[in-house]
């Protein structure tokens, strides 16, 4: 059975990699346009040449190059940023939990790490370094919630799904009462709250971004091992994986790239539960391909959708998390109505 199996994934790997390279050609060409295109358009034109000609003469008083580098191109790495480690997290998480219907924010991870992150900002305002690190432990204290409770109860994969999300609904009960308990020290949470990426600076990045490109290296590292977890438990042990422990790693990473993005980028949405699910299509469910695609289809749609909210309602601004719900709900609903197959497991 074991020889069966593993000729069978060579077959697959064999067949699926012509159109697998060609994706993730597609969306690095796709993210670089998404870069370029946050970089050139906003609430406020932007003459790129020039900006660049002004980088290049060393001239800081600029307006361009004022505003491309202190206003679009941290918001720009931002997006990436947070696509990137949102929807590698998703694809990690789906794959500890073997359902494809679990997302950072769909289980409580994101509002795990919001909560602590809102927390730490009320009770030391002046702490910004902490922010990630603070997410982090709140991403990884819900999911170990999750997966302790789905341990005791010996719930089902859909159950687990249905446990996060009312985790995740204590959770944001409990960043609203953090905020009518701390006003003054919350008074600008509402867009961390929705998601957005209008006050992202240097500062804010320069603690999350090695933690997820950390986290982006070793997802690849450990992508043959999430193969496996994917093929079940049973299959999974018997071709000499550790599940238990492996298991406990990739959740650990999926809390560490999920906390990162929030610190900066707040509570975005739907990022983790709808770019893995369009990208298994032409990846397949490989995980060396399917990691790096979901990085890149995950910073393309963040880039996308940030630029569009400054665009369609200038020279007023939409946070981009309400854009990136109103994109993914009805997806949502969707995989919802089409999984019905799974429900023997609740």
């Amino acid at each position: 059975m074991l020889i069966c199996m593993r000729s069978f994934l060579h077959k697959l790997r064999q067949h699926a990699a012509p159109r697998a390279a060609i994706t993730l050609a597609a969306l690095s060409c796709l993210a670089a346009c998404a870069f370029l295109a946050a970089l050139c358009f906003g609430s406020t034109s932007l003459d790129l040449g020039a900006a660049l000609r002004a980088w290049l003469a060393g001239d800081s008083s600029s307006a361009a190059y004022r505003i491309l580098m202190y206003v679009r191109l941290p918001r720009a790495l931002g997006a990436l940023l947070a696509g990137a480690a949102l929807a590698t997290a998703g694809v990690l998480i789906q794959a500890v939990l073997q359902n494809p219907m679990a997302a950072p924010n769909v289980i409580g991870v994101n509002a795990g790490a919001g909560f602590v992150a809102v927390l730490l900002t009320a009770l030391f305002p002046s702490a910004v370094g902490l922010l990630p690190m603070g997410a982090f432990l709140g991403a990884l204290a819900t999911c170990l919630l999750i997966w302790l409770i789905a341990a005791i109860s010996g719930a089902g994969r859909v159950t687990i799904t249905l446990v996060g999300v009312a985790v995740g609904s204590i959770l944001t009960a409990g960043i609203n009462a953090v905020k009518t308990l701390f006003p003054d020290s919350l008074y600008d949470v509402t867009s961390f709250l929705v998601g957005g990426l209008s006050g992202v600076t240097y500062r804010a990045l320069t603690p999350a971004w090695q933690m997820i490109l950390g986290g982006l290296l070793l997802s690849l590292l450990l992508a043959r091992r999430a193969d496996l977890l994917s093929l079940g438990d049973e299959v999974a042990a018997g071709l000499g994986l550790s599940v238990r422990r492996n298991r406990f790693f990739l959740l650990l990473l999926a809390a560490l790239l999920a906390g990162a993005a929030v610190s900066f980028a707040g509570l975005l949405g739907f990022v983790g539960l709808l770019v893995p699910h369009i990208l298994r299509r032409f990846t397949g469910n490989r995980h060396r391909l399917l990691l790096p695609a979901a990085a890149l289809g995950g910073s393309s749609r963040v880039l996308l959708a940030d630029t569009l909210s400054r665009v369609l309602f200038a020279p007023y601004e939409l946070p981009v998390g309400i854009l990136l719900s109103l994109l993914g709900g009805p997806f949502f609903i969707l995989l919802l109505l089409s999984g019905r197959r799974y429900r023997h497991d609740a």
